[in-house]
């Protein structure tokens, strides 16, 4: 390979290794690339690919989603939850466990982010289940994989960055999450109902009930979900309905978070000063990642490093799965020192052509991009939903890491299923966008 190809590649592993800021990192990558091997107006290039990057009125949409993510945290219905979906998974195999995956499922059809969602559910659940007797393994587990579902679920944080930077309708993106967002729900539930089943020591002890009186308590729960329904309505209705654009449904629902918090009284100067510092940070640190992976991108297509790896990798003659399995074991390698909006925005521009050149479209792609950032997610040792668990629950990293073991290997599973039969991801955008 060109030396103009291992030198920036070589930066790449230094830089990021060093703990520099992703975004400067990314940006200083490019430019000094650029000034080595190519005669070009580098700060003309810089300044344009950052406004490009950044001016998209998709982008738009998320500080909306984020803004509405910090003010849920702090509003008074997401306590509801457990008691909510108590009466209706009590008897199901694995009991209560399943609130956990229900819960994250919920939230983050209303959240886009899956730390938000770990530790909105998991402040309510883990002290439930741990006073009823469950396995604490087992309920960290269950966050643990259930809690990565806020990137898969529409709305989603992960899908508007590559949306912005592939290219690619963000709201089919949102489109193709769904099923796979049910299908891990299935497999996570699945998987309870059996563990549990074979261990029932791992299910505490619930109170016994009538069915009169459990069908009651059912009914007399379920209103406690109406902001959660009525915000997903907001959300997904207005842009599946025609509404409205993603950008425009980001800021109708937050305008219904507003008033739902102040019908239940929790609008308040302390929780909207808090809401909007959590999402000033956030978006500064994302807004900062975008611009300079959008440079980068420039700096790679001049310095001609998608072309030259496309070529390697195709010399290689892999079949697509091939590919495929190749790509995971990249994204796993990578996980377990990068966050995963990272591993993104270095890596779209190098293997996106790769995965199209295999017949996988941009749309696919996507969504195993974000099912390899979950994954990062509870990678150790920079896992970001084991320390938010950590966190939560007081335990030792090792333990939270133990606890997400098989919830991770049933990701793995599920994207090589994916990789066998894409039309799981690509049926509903071609059945809703024709």
């Amino acid at each position: 390979m060109p030396a103009s190809v291992i030198l920036p590649l070589v930066l790449l592993v230094v830089i990021l290794g060093s703990g520099v800021w992703i975004g400067l990192g990314l940006a200083g990558i490019g430019l000094i690339s650029l000034e080595v091997f190519r005669n070009v107006p580098v700060d003309k290039l810089f300044s344009q690919s950052i406004w490009n990057g950044l001016s998209s009125a998709e982008l738009l949409a998320l500080p909306l989603f984020i803004l509405m993510a910090e003010l849920i945290y702090r509003s008074k219905f997401i306590d509801g939850v457990f008691g909510a979906l108590e009466p209706w998974l009590r008897n199901l195999p694995g009991g209560l466990l399943h609130t956990n995956i229900i819960g994250c499922a919920l939230f983050a059809l209303i959240s886009g982010s899956s730390a938000a969602t770990t530790s909105s559910i998991g402040r309510i659940t883990v002290g439930e289940l741990r006073q009823r007797g469950y396995d604490e393994r087992m309920t960290i587990g269950t966050l643990a994989g259930a809690g990565t579902l806020g990137f898969l679920i529409p709305p989603s944080i992960v899908m508007i960055i590559y949306g912005v930077l592939s290219r690619t309708s963000v709201l089919k993106l949102f489109a193709a999450g769904i099923i796979p967002g049910i299908f891990l729900c299935v497999a996570f539930m699945g998987y309870v109902a059996i563990v549990t089943k074979l261990n029932p020591g791992m299910v505490g002890k619930a109170e016994p009930m009538s069915k009169p009186d459990l069908w009651r308590a059912r009914f007399k729960q379920l209103p406690l979900l109406l902001p959660f329904l009525l915000l997903i309505a907001a959300v997904l209705g207005s842009m599946y309905g025609g509404l409205a654009s993603p950008t425009e449904a980001a800021a109708f629902a937050v305008v219904a978070t507003v008033v739902i918090m102040a019908f239940e009284r929790s609008l308040t100067i302390a929780n909207l000063k808090d809401a909007a510092i959590g999402t000033s940070r956030t978006v500064s640190m994302l807004g900062l990642i975008v611009a300079a992976a959008s440079f980068l991108s420039v700096a790679m297509g001049f310095l001609a490093i998608p072309t030259t790896i496309s070529r390697i990798v195709t010399q290689m003659d892999l079949a697509p799965f091939a590919l495929i399995l190749l790509l995971i074991v990249i994204y796993m390698i990578l996980g377990t020192f990068l966050e995963g909006m990272s591993m993104i925005v270095m890596t779209i521009p190098i293997v996106l052509p790769l995965v199209q050149s295999a017949g996988y479209d941009k749309i696919w792609f996507g969504i195993f991009l974000v099912i390899m950032v979950e994954l990062a997610q509870i990678s150790p040792p920079v896992g970001m939903n084991l320390f938010v668990l950590q966190g939560i629950t007081k335990k030792p990293l090792g333990e939270v890491v133990k606890a997400a073991l098989p919830f991770f290997l049933i990701m793995m599973a599920f994207v090589l299923l994916l990789a066998l039969f894409p039309q799981i991801i690509s049926f509903l955008p071609n059945l809703v966008m024709a």
